[in-house]
């Protein structure tokens, strides 16, 4: 018996210490500056709810914290599609104007690794802005530090939630320098060629619920020079 409890008390320590040494790993950097903050491009700021009450639309498997909105809609629970959620979004201008609507899908990537700490996720956007046209922006997103900093205490803590002021950029790829990949479509976006980051922006978060005041901005790069134009 006293092997036994040798046993599973051993098991106890290293789950522990493997917990801690993934929340705690020193060698996790944290991006402190988008790349296109020292652009020279125009910078065309897109911003929208991560919220799923405030979306047009929003579902996945049914079993994840954050639920499909509207109540009747389609979850994605078949195998093919069961890691991946849809977002249908209205955009909005840094003045709070509407000014078009994002369809966003996204799922879990194999390549996530958490020992380097990447939660990584692979995403696609179809943007629409009514009066200029249409463009894909193909992400690699990296959820790590929002899964720690906010996830993870809003779960520990004794009201199940989190509070503060919390910003980061969350695009990782798949271009070299860590920015996502944007293809225009038509319109005066046609043949445009550019590059895009992803930022989240929370104050409140519940473990029960998902996020409660939080959303996201997507800042395309776009050359001053559109050979398009």
């Amino acid at each position: 018996m006293k092997y036994l409890i040798s046993l599973i008390l051993g098991l106890v320590c290293g789950a522990t210490l493997l917990l801690a040494a993934l929340y705690f790993n020193p060698f996790v950097a944290r991006q402190a500056l988008s790349p296109l903050a020292v652009s020279d491009n125009v910078l065309v700021v897109l911003n929208y709810s991560l919220v799923p009450a405030d979306s047009l639309l929003f579902t996945n498997d049914g079993e994840s914290v954050r639920k499909p909105f509207p109540l009747k809609v389609q979850e994605l629970w078949e195998p093919a599609v069961q890691k991946t959620w849809v977002t249908v979004a209205e955009l909005t201008s840094v003045r709070g104007e509407v000014v078009g609507v994002g369809i966003k899908f996204a799922s879990d990537s194999e390549k996530s690794r958490p020992l380097r700490g990447e939660a990584l996720v692979d995403s696609v956007w179809h943007i629409y802005l009514p009066g200029r046209g249409t463009l894909l922006v193909q992400q690699v997103e990296n959820y790590w530090s929002l899964l720690m900093d906010i996830v993870v205490p809003a779960r520990w803590s004794s009201s199940d939630s989190w509070r503060g002021n919390w910003h980061n950029s969350i695009t990782v790829g798949p271009e070299a320098l860590g920015t996502g990949k944007v293809i225009g479509q038509t319109g005066e976006f046609a043949g445009l060629s550019a590059e895009a980051m992803e930022s989240v922006d929370a104050t409140v978060y519940s473990a029960l619920d998902g996020p409660v005041k939080m959303h996201g901005s997507l800042t395309i790069a776009r050359p001053t020079e559109n050979p398009a134009q």
